[in-house]
C-alpha cells in the first residue's frame, strides 16, 4: 500500500513515486506516437483520408468513463472489504489473547501461551495463502507437533483453528476454564473463521471476465483511433489531448486491475505483513516478551 503525503502544489504533476504511471507508460506511449503520426499525415491512411468528427467519440468517452468508473467502485468495495476483514482479524486475535491469558492462564499458562502463538500463525499462515506465498513465518510460533499436523492438512488456517478448539475444549472439560468463557473464546474463533472465509470469496470471486475483457478492448480501440477524430478541429495538439485521455483511461482501467484482488504484493494491495507484524508484536506483548520486532515502515512508499 502506497503511504506517502500528498505532493505540494507543481510537484503533483511530477510525483513518480506511488503513480500508476510506469504500469502504463508503454499503452501511453504508443497511441502518443500513433497520434503523432497521424497528426503529421493530416490522417490520412495510404492517400485516403479517414474523416472522423469528434461527435461519436464524444459519447463513446462518455459511457467508456461511466463504465469504467463503476468498474473502479466495485474493485475498491472488495479492496475496502479486504481491509475490513484484516481489521477484524486484529481485533479478533487481540481479543482472543486476552480471553485466554485472563481465564485459562491462571489455570494452565503453557497452553495459554501455546494458544496464543498459535493466533500469530494463523495470521502469518492466512496471509501466505492469499498471497500464494511460501510460509516461512508461522513455524516460529507452532510446536513440532502442531507443524507435523499442518504439513498434512489441505486447509492449514483452518486447521489451526481446530488445534485451538480442540485443546479448549479439553481444557474446558478438565475445568481449567469456565464454559462460559470458554464459549465467548469460541464465538471469537467463529469470527476468525469468518474472515478466513470472507477473504477466500474475495479471492476466489474475481470480477466477470467478459466485462473486463469489454473495458479493456474499448478503451484501447478508443484511444487508438481518438487521434482521427480530433486532427481536424485541434491540430497539432492532438497528441497532447489523446495522451491525456490515454493516461486517464488506461489509468483507470490499470488500477481496478490491480486492486481487484487487494491480497496480492503489488505497491496497491494491502499491507498484509505490516498488519501480521502488528498482530505479532501485540500477542507477543501479551504474553510478556520484551524482544519484541518493530513495526514495518514504508520502503520507498510502499508498505508491504
Amino acid at each position: 500500500m502506497i503511504i506517502r503525503d500528498r505532493p505540494p502544489g507543481w510537484r503533483l504533476f511530477f510525483a513518480v513515486r506511488g503513480s500508476i504511471l510506469h504500469r502504463i507508460k508503454w499503452e501511453v506511449l504508443t497511441t502518443v506516437t500513433i497520434a503523432t503520426i497521424v497528426t503529421l499525415v493530416h490522417g490520412r491512411v495510404f492517400e485516403i483520408k479517414v474523416t472522423l468528427t469528434p461527435i461519436p467519440f464524444s459519447l463513446i468517452g462518455l459511457a467508456l468513463a461511466i463504465f469504467l468508473g463503476f468498474r473502479n467502485s466495485a474493485t475498491y468495495d472488495r479492496w475496502w472489504e479486504g481491509r475490513r476483514h484484516w481489521g477484524d482479524l486484529t481485533i479478533q486475535c487481540r481479543s482472543l489473547a486476552r480471553l485466554i491469558l485472563a481465564h485459562l492462564g491462571r489455570a494452565d499458562p503453557v497452553l495459554a501461551a501455546v494458544q496464543v502463538r498459535r493466533l500469530i500463525a494463523f495470521a502469518h499462515l492466512l496471509r501466505h495463502a492469499l498471497r500464494e506465498t511460501p510460509d516461512q513465518d508461522s513455524a516460529a510460533f507452532l510446536s513440532p507437533a502442531d507443524q507435523v499436523m499442518l504439513a498434512d492438512s489441505a486447509n492449514r488456517t483452518d486447521a489451526l483453528l481446530r488445534a485451538i478448539s480442540r485443546d479448549l475444549a479439553e481444557a474446558s472439560a478438565a475445568r481449567r476454564i469456565e464454559p462460559i468463557q470458554c464459549a465467548r473464546i469460541e464465538d471469537a474463533l467463529t469470527a476468525l473463521a469468518r474472515v478466513q472465509a470472507g477473504c477466500e470469496r474475495i479471492k476466489g470471486t474475481p470480477l466477470p471476465f467478459s466485462y473486463t475483457l469489454l473495458l479493456h478492448r474499448t478503451a484501447h480501440l478508443y484511444c487508438l483511433l481518438l487521434p482521427f477524430g480530433l486532427i481536424d478541429s485541434i491540430g497539432y495538439t492532438t497528441p497532447l489531448v489523446v495522451g491525456l485521455i490515454s493516461y486517464t483511461f488506461f489509468g483507470l482501467d490499470t488500477i481496478a486491475d490491480e486492486i481487484e484482488n487487494p491480497f496480492g504484493l503489488l505497491p496497491n494491495h494491502l499491507p498484509l505483513e505490516a498488519i501480521c507484524r502488528r498482530i505479532e508484536i501485540d500477542l507477543r506483548d501479551a504474553l510478556g516478551e520484551t524482544d519484541l520486532p518493530p513495526p514495518l515502515a514504508p520502503v520507498e512508499s510502499c508498505l508491504m
